[in-house]
């Protein structure tokens, strides 16, 4: 189990003073689904990006921790008892994927002589390495040589075999998650996202999540332009997600109408950058209804 824990966040864009993050509480647990919910430029996705370490945002003030148990990792690593909460604001965003944070891109890049294959064993063993030496130096008390240099591996260039799991080893692995997710093999083989429809694409962000295992999975507009078949496939595999893996999933989404098959545990409303409003299922529905403009006068008395 982890648990991940916004506390009064506050962000702006780096290159600038434009404020963003207005002071944003949110905790999101393995198994839970949550839903943020919001108007265009109320700070969804820049919560989003902040929360992976993206390097646009400066966070001005608040935390961004990630509570683990001991045996989050299986038998592998051991973690000890003042290695259970990491401030995510302090590691680098490689660092942050391998403690187990996740995030699923609105429009996810298209890279031409990479395979699905290749690209998702390099992405695993990358993480595996990563969260050894990050465990193992925070253990021994040593500092990264070079923070910026990130992971060693690269989907284009080492030997086909490289790393902790092997091509077969992987093979097996990738078989079982398709299947999981009801996937066509065939996909994989294909070059990433290259002639991809949007649906394609975001049923690969998916399938990353299943292959990397997160303990949470922050999905941002995964569901934008998706027609009916490919909402219900995309849906079907975050689903899985949960159901299958014990992962946490914060949905951001703009439409109730994914949530007729993602049901959240707790939907979020925010505006002009924090939380303003939060409940049940219900307020999805509401909303859908309504708008937000409700929200934004039962909250600050104005619309």
């Amino acid at each position: 189990m982890a648990r991940l824990e916004l506390s009064n966040l506050h962000a702006e864009v780096a290159d600038g003073d434009e404020k963003i993050l207005e002071g944003v509480d949110l905790e999101v647990e393995s198994g839970e689904i949550h839903a943020l919910m919001g108007p265009n430029g109320s700070g969804k996705s820049t919560t989003a990006k902040v929360i992976a370490g993206h390097p646009a945002y400066e966070v001005t003030e608040g935390e961004v921790l990630l509570h683990i148990e001991d045996d989050e990792f299986g038998e592998d690593i051991e973690i000890d008892e003042d290695q259970r909460t990491w401030n995510l604001l302090d590691l680098e965003p490689n660092e942050r994927a391998a403690l187990g944070i996740f995030l699923g891109f609105q429009y996810p890049a298209e890279i031409e002589g990479v395979t699905m294959t290749n690209f998702l064993r390099t992405a695993l063993n990358a993480k595996i390495e990563e969260r050894e030496e990050l465990f193992e130096e925070d253990e021994d008390g040593d500092e990264t040589e070079d923070e910026d240099e990130g992971f060693e591996s690269s989907p284009m260039e080492g030997p086909a075999d490289e790393g902790e799991i092997g091509v077969a080893e992987f093979q097996k692995i990738l078989q079982e998650k398709m299947e999981q997710l009801e996937m066509d093999e065939r996909f994989a083989q294909r070059y990433l996202n290259a002639g991809f429809s949007g649906g394609e694409k975001k049923q690969n962000e998916v399938l990353q999540a299943a292959i990397l295992e997160p303990s949470i999975a922050v999905l941002d507009e995964i569901d934008s332009g998706l027609d009916i078949d490919r909402l219900q496939d995309v849906s079907a595999g975050i689903n899985a997600l949960r159901d299958e893996q014990g992962t946490g999933i914060l949905q951001i989404t703009h439409y109730q109408r994914i949530l007729d098959y993602v049901e959240p545990d707790h939907v979020h409303v925010m505006l002009d950058g924090e939380i303003a409003k939060s409940g049940d299922a219900s307020l999805a529905e509401e909303l859908e209804d309504k708008g937000y403009d409700w929200v934004r006068e039962e909250v600050y008395g104005t619309a």
